[in-house]
């Protein structure tokens, strides 16, 4: 019996994509969600809980390293697998541990579990998607970033009423293995796709010098050659300067909210719902454009730098900040800011993509990422330094106005950085790896 065979197949893989996603965000946000219930529970002070915090923050900046060598090492359906098995059961023991040391331990799992999300999937599109559409699929699955934080904080504190916190981790680690059953039967690399059509597969490799099944290209590449090429320090530019104020923006906005317009934490917050969900327009909305104008003839490079280079404008507009008076005109800049930078964020994996071969994509990925998240670690201290600073002169505010100043302004550096290094860049041959 032939296998039936399904038009456009590579947007349902797009869906799997999306969907690991939604649930690799769900997992890593349940934390935050209980810290009330968990520091009444265990009696944890601020430090044990960011102990706890940056245990899962150190593993991933590891776990994107480690995964990104293995995940080009043994391919995308196998490293997928391996990587949601590993962050699924990391969150399920969340709910046996009864000390800092234990949910620290469950944290590290899930750290570095979760940190194969994107060199995975990054690389999944690169398989599947000629590079006119990656931008665009990179969007849709990033997009699941924001959809997983809006579905933990709506099934998060049903749960929690209902069945009580060690279920929150059972029930939610538990969607991993469900998705992961899908996974296994649906997905493999499109020259091993029987439900492929022919027709969709030659579109797939349309633009690429060489198919899946050429053994040429399965022979391993040199991990440390990566950082000769100046494409690579470009793709961790991109990520390593911008990624630590995505973090601010997640961690400090209710900080600032509450300070400044006195919005009351303890009940369900619609300005921070609708600004968490505003990265989903970003991020759909900056892989479609550099996508269209690919469609519309412009080389990629060119495409991509020239849309980064809109969005680091636009994200000036954040200075702005500073001399609103009303908190829904806050809500209106930050929205556009956190959507500018999921849409800057989706176009830089999409360069890792344009500028490397599919062998060596999830380890510049890994590298890139691994680089956003130790800025993610250095840049706390500086806002938590800056912030008990102004807080101790009486201007709390100025505060946050000096770190909007330094986020409107970062893009601008970043593009120029990345211009520079990508002059002349044309996409790496595979052989220059070996």
């Amino acid at each position: 019996m032939s296998t039936f065979k399904v038009k456009n197949y590579r947007w349902f893989i797009v869906f799997l994509l999306f969907t690991a996603t939604t649930i690799n965000y769900l997992d890593r946000q349940i934390i935050g969600l209980l810290k009330p219930t968990l520091e009444k529970e265990f009696n944890w002070s601020e430090t044990n809980f960011s102990r706890i915090v940056m245990a899962f923050t150190a593993a991933y900046a590891v776990g994107l390293l480690l995964f990104g060598w293995i995940i080009d090492k043994v391919g995308t359906k196998v490293g997928y697998s391996v990587t949601i098995v590993l962050w699924s059961i990391a969150g399920m023991l969340h709910a046996v541990a009864r000390s800092v040391f234990g949910f620290s331990m469950a944290r590290v799992g899930l750290g570095i579990g979760e940190a194969g999300n994107y060199p995975a999937a990054v690389k999944t599109v690169a398989e599947w998607f000629p590079k006119k559409e990656r931008a665009l699929a990179t969007g849709l699955f990033n997009a699941g970033t924001s959809i997983g934080v809006v579905v933990a904080v709506l099934v998060v504190p049903w749960i929690l009423t209902q069945y009580g916190w060690q279920n929150v981790f059972w029930i939610t680690g538990a969607l991993g293995f469900v998705w992961l059953i899908a996974w296994l039967i649906f997905y493999d690399i499109p020259t091993r796709q029987p439900r492929l059509t022919s027709e969709e597969y030659q579109y797939i490799v349309s633009d690429q010098e060489a198919t899946d099944n050429d053994d040429a290209t399965k022979r391993p590449i040199k991990w440390f050659k990566l950082f000769t090429f100046p494409q690579t320090w470009a793709v961790i530019t991109g990520k390593g300067l911008i990624d630590p104020i995505y973090w601010f923006f997640l961690f400090w906005l209710p900080s600032y909210f509450s300070s400044t317009f006195n919005l009351d934490l303890k009940k369900p917050s619609v300005e921070l719902m609708l600004i968490y969900t505003a990265t989903t327009l970003g991020s759909i909305g900056g892989g479609y454009l550099s996508s269209r104008l690919i469609k519309n003839g412009w080389p990629t490079l060119k495409a991509r730098k020239t849309v980064l280079f809109a969005f680091a404008l636009i994200e000036i507009s954040i200075m702005l900040a500073q001399f609103v008076t009303d908190v829904w005109v806050a809500v209106g800049l930050l929205s556009v800011a956190v959507a500018v930078h999921q849409a800057w964020a989706t176009n830089v994996f999409t360069l890792a993509s344009d500028l490397f071969p599919k062998q060596a994509v999830s380890s510049i990925v890994g590298i890139a990422g691994t680089a956003g998240a130790l800025g993610g670690i250095l840049f706390p201290m500086l806002i938590g330094s800056l912030l008990d600073e102004y807080k101790t002169a009486g201007n709390l505010t100025g505060g946050y106005n000096l770190l909007f100043t330094i986020c409107a302004f970062t893009y601008l550096i970043a593009w120029t950085i990345i211009h520079l290094l990508t002059r002349n860049a044309k996409e790496i041959d595979v052989e220059s790896l070996r």
